[in-house]
């Protein structure tokens, strides 16, 4: 499945069966549901998890918080914007996991 493809899973009402956790939390993100997308992103207990956990704490305006979950991810904090971070995790996430629906 392509980043189009994925994005265009957001006008249906529920994520698709067997989606897996982390990108379930990017299909509510894309919903517009950040609480929705933090509790599944707060139960993914590896770097992916850490990494869209920091995505979401700085869409929220909370660095501190963004910059810890960054460094459990092992990741620098992005100079990218909002958007262009999510469709990159997006996109990596999808390259990982070509059996989505």
């Amino acid at each position: 499945m392509k980043l189009q493809e994925f994005k265009s899973l957001v006008s249906k009402s529920a994520p698709p069966p067997g989606m897996n956790d982390s990108l379930t939390a990017m299909w509510y993100d894309l919903k517009g549901d950040w609480k929705k997308s933090h509790e599944i992103t707060q139960e993914i207990s590896d770097i992916t998890g850490a990494w869209i956990h920091a995505y979401l704490h700085r869409k929220e305006g909370d660095e501190s918080n963004a910059c810890y979950w960054y460094s459990r991810a092992g990741r620098i904090f992005p100079q990218v914007s909002l958007d262009d971070e999510r469709d990159h995790i997006i996109s990596e996430l999808l390259s990982l996991n070509s059996k989505i629906v």
